[in-house]
C-alpha cells in the first residue's frame, strides 16, 4: 500500500518519486474534494436499521464517528476505511439558498475564492447525502429535515449519484436551505504530487441531525460502522482496519474530546494549512517520504 493510494504498490510510488525527481513526471492537478466526519454521542442511540455499531458505540468515552469501508474494486483507497465524501462537481458552484456564515467567511476560512468555497461546502453536504443518506439542509435556517428515507428521497439521491441531478436543483425542488452552519472545518490534506490520483480535500465535522440516521447506501462502500475514534485507531493498530494517513490523523485529532459538542467547539481554533507529503532522494538514492507535522507517517524506501 502506498502513502495515499491503497491500489498502488510501494515499488510503484517509489519509482514515481524518482521519476518526479528526474523531471520525468508531471504531477496531475489535485481535484477539490470534501469529506465529513459525522459525529454522534453514545447516548444518541445504539444500532439502528441499516447501521452497524462498534462494540463500544453505546458506552461512554467520546463521540462516535461514521465510517465506511471502500470496496476492493475502487481505484482509489481500495479496502480502506474513510468518511462520506468525494470530489467537487462543477455544478456545486451554482447558487443555493444558504444559511450560516456568509461565503466571504467560508472563503477566508478555507483559503479559496468564494465560488470555490461554496462548491466545497456544497460538495460536503451533497456527498454526505449521497453516501450516508444524511442531509444537512432544512426548510429554513433554523431547522433540518427530520427524515430522508422513502422512495422519493431515494430517487433523488440516486439521481445525484448518477450526476443526472444537480445539487442546486435538488435543493430548489424541495425548497430547502443548505445549513452551512452545521459544518465545522477541521483539516485539509492534499494528495502527494507523485500519486496518480490527487485530491485537495477539506475535512469537516458535523453532528448527526436529530431524527436522521445513516444508511448503508454508498455504491463505493461494502460496510459501514459507527466507532469511537479510539476504537477505530486501535483497529488500525491491530491491522484490522486499513486507513490512509488523513483518516488516521483526523481520528487521532478527535481523541481529546468527550462529546461531539466539544469537538465542534474546538473547530474554530483548527489550523487549516494544507498537509502534503514531501518526497525526496537521500544521498544514497533512497526515497524519503515525510509528512510535515505528522512524522509517524514518514517512511524510507530503498
Amino acid at each position: 500500500m502506498s502513502s495515499m493510494n491503497g491500489a498502488s504498490s510501494t515499488a510503484d510510488w517509489a519509482e514515481r518519486v524518482r521519476a518526479l525527481a528526474r523531471g520525468e513526471l508531471v504531477p496531475v492537478d489535485a481535484r477539490p474534494a470534501a469529506t465529513v466526519l459525522l459525529l454522534r454521542d453514545p447516548e444518541a442511540g445504539g444500532t439502528r436499521a441499516g447501521e452497524t455499531a462498534g462494540a463500544s458505540a453505546g458506552e461512554s468515552g467520546g463521540p462516535a464517528v461514521h465510517m465506511l469501508r471502500r470496496r476492493a474494486s475502487m481505484a482509489f483507497a481500495a479496502g480502506a476505511y474513510a468518511y462520506p465524501g468525494g470530489g467537487v462537481d462543477p455544478r456545486d458552484e451554482r447558487p443555493v439558498r444558504w444559511a450560516g456564515p456568509p461565503l466571504e467567511w467560508w472563503a477566508r476560512t478555507l483559503g479559496v475564492p468564494a465560488g470555490q468555497a461554496q462548491a466545497v461546502v456544497c460538495a460536503a453536504v451533497r456527498e454526505t447525502f449521497e453516501e450516508a443518506g444524511v442531509l444537512l439542509a432544512g426548510p429554513d435556517g433554523e431547522s433540518v429535515v427530520a427524515d430522508t428515507t422513502g422512495p422519493r428521497w431515494e430517487a433523488d439521491r440516486a439521481a445525484l449519484v448518477a450526476h443526472d441531478l444537480a445539487f442546486a436543483d435538488f435543493l430548489a425542488a424541495r425548497d430547502l436551505v443548505l445549513r452551512s452552519d452545521l459544518l465545522a472545518p477541521w483539516a485539509r490534506w492534499i494528495t502527494p504530487e507523485f500519486e496518480r490520483r490527487r485530491y485537495d480535500t477539506w475535512f469537516f465535522l458535523a453532528l448527526l441531525p436529530s431524527g436522521q440516521r445513516t444508511r448503508d447506501v454508498s455504491g463505493e462502500a461494502d460496510h459501514t460502522v459507527w466507532l469511537r475514534p479510539a476504537e477505530a485507531v486501535e483497529g488500525h493498530a491491530r491491522g484490522e482496519m486499513a486507513m490512509l494517513p488523513p483518516t488516521l490523523a483526523t481520528l487521532r485529532s478527535l481523541l481529546p474530546y468527550g462529546r461531539a459538542a466539544d469537538a465542534l467547539a474546538a473547530a474554530a481554533d483548527r489550523d487549516l494549512t494544507p498537509v502534503i507529503a514531501r518526497a525526496s532522494l537521500d544521498d544514497d538514492g533512497r526515497v524519503v517520504l515525510t509528512w510535515p507535522g505528522h512524522d509517524e507517517f514518514s517512511r524510507e524506501q530503498p
